[in-house]
């Protein structure tokens, strides 16, 4: 198993429950990939990735995990939306979702109705011609205000426009949909942890701090791979690795067919991201403001103006104790999605103002919704496209994989190269949290059913 992301975790627990021997390579000195955290002095403890997913992961979790892993998922219950077009909360379900866009939106309840059922009804082998643009406008006609409500969530969670293939919306938003947005109670350290006792009960192995440098190609088969110069032969290798580095770099485009090749080179990255996280001072405490904040000074909803590095729109995550209950700690994480071509070309200098400029703007936007925060933070630190592109290989720190072409190039690995597969976010379909633990058990089934 090349990589110890969600997905590669997951496929990993689920082949050791096959009886098969795993060994789990990652690159970093902690597994977790963008499902993270990071400690820093003073006590302070950062999830990486913005909390949140559907209620699905409580099912994928009991069957894939563990009781005690799925029983640690808890509602986060104030959604808050602050923007030029409409200011509310909400508990991002179906029922208050649909009550906002009757009551506030002034959208006839039979339109909201049907809408939801187009909605529920897609799936991954739909006809990806139909944009989530035409979506929108088929039901709200040319509504920005109610484009935002429904797309600008759905983006920060997977990277999607709304000129992509409807079912990249579509299905993700269902999914929130069924009961709301979730997280772990007790941190994304509690969850890293536990979800590593449970691989080395299961016979794991998991190795830390080595960098893959080549998948072993035998007579067209992947027979191992290749790390400092020690060769570690197997009878299949599973990557969680980027999809285009898996292909181009790992594997190499000496062992793939011209077509397969330049195919894969033709793959769209998705946008990555900047977060700026915030420690609060021990004793400090911060007032119950929300959950979630959607936030923007930007006049309408724009795919482009939510990448943009003058930043309008951001995503605040705070985590209370209730969160991580043992700690009784406050950290406030603000997110913003971003473009490796802002930040890849710049100077060290200027690289160092960039992030200092970013801190700076995102706790004067934070003080206008929490007051008198900037006195209680005694630690603020900035993550760019290049920091993830760091920590994880990703090639252009690209936070959601691929765009939705990429799964086919991921699933077709198998036929291309026998006894090579892949898992990840290879779409932005299968990204997120949910989307990245259930694409690994898909691929494991597949790894078995190969070996068998």
């Amino acid at each position: 198993m090349i990589g110890g992301g969600l997905g590669g975790l997951t496929a990993a627990n689920r082949l050791a429950y096959f009886g098969r021997k795993v060994l789990l390579v990652e690159q970093h000195f902690v597994v977790g990939g963008l499902a993270a955290y990071f400690k820093r002095p003073g006590g302070h403890i950062f999830d990486v990735a913005l909390h949140g997913f559907p209620y699905g992961m409580v099912k994928t979790c009991r069957k894939y995990w563990s009781r005690e892993i799925a029983d640690a998922i808890v509602q986060l219950k104030r959604i808050i939306f602050d923007n030029p077009q409409f200011k509310f909360e909400t508990t991002f379900d179906k029922a208050d979702f649909s009550e906002k866009l009757i009551t506030h939106f002034k959208i006839s309840p039979d339109t909201v109705q049907e809408f939801f059922t187009t909605l529920r009804a897609m799936n991954f082998y739909d006809d990806q011609t139909t944009t989530t643009r035409e979506l929108f406008n088929r039901f709200f006609h040319n509504r920005n205000d109610v484009m935002r409500f429904l797309m600008e969530p759905i983006t920060y969670a997977n990277g999607s426009t709304i000129d992509e293939p409807a079912i990249t919306y579509g299905i993700v938003f269902s999914n929130f949909m069924d009961k709301g947005v979730f997280t772990f109670q007790g941190g994304t350290d509690w969850l890293i942890q536990k979800m590593i006792e449970t691989l080395e009960c299961n016979g794991v192995d998991i190795l830390l701090s080595h960098p893959v440098e080549k998948v072993i190609i035998d007579s067209g088969r992947a027979a191992g791979v290749r790390i400092h110069d020690r060769k570690i032969h197997s009878k299949s290798v599973l990557s969680n690795a980027n999809l285009k580095r898996t292909i181009l770099e790992l594997i190499g485009e000496e062992n793939l067919s011209e077509d397969f090749s330049n195919r894969t080179k033709a793959l769209r990255l998705s946008n990555s991201s900047c977060q700026v996280y915030f420690g609060i001072r021990e004793g400090e405490v911060l007032q119950d403001v929300g959950d979630l904040l959607f936030t923007s000074v930007y006049p309408e909803y724009d795919s482009d103006a939510l990448c943009s590095k003058n930043v309008t729109s951001r995503t605040y995550s705070f985590y209370y104790p209730k969160i991580r209950p043992s700690h009784n700690r406050y950290t406030v994480v603000a997110s913003m999605n971003s473009k490796w071509a802002d930040w890849a070309n710049l100077s060290d200098e200027e690289y160092a103002k960039a992030k200092s400029n970013l801190a700076e703007v995102t706790l004067q936007d934070l003080e206008t919704r929490v007051h008198g925060i900037r006195e209680k933070i005694n630690h603020i630190e900035v993550a760019t496209p290049k920091t993830f592109f760091d920590y994880t290989g990703h090639l252009q720190g690209a936070s959601f994989g691929t765009k939705f072409e990429g799964l086919k190039i991921s699933e077709g690995l198998q036929k291309e190269i026998r006894g090579m597969f892949h898992t990840g976010s290879a779409a932005i379909i299968m990204s997120g949290w949910l989307g990245a633990a259930n694409y690994g058990v898909i691929v494991a089934n597949q790894v078995e059913e190969y070996l068998c």
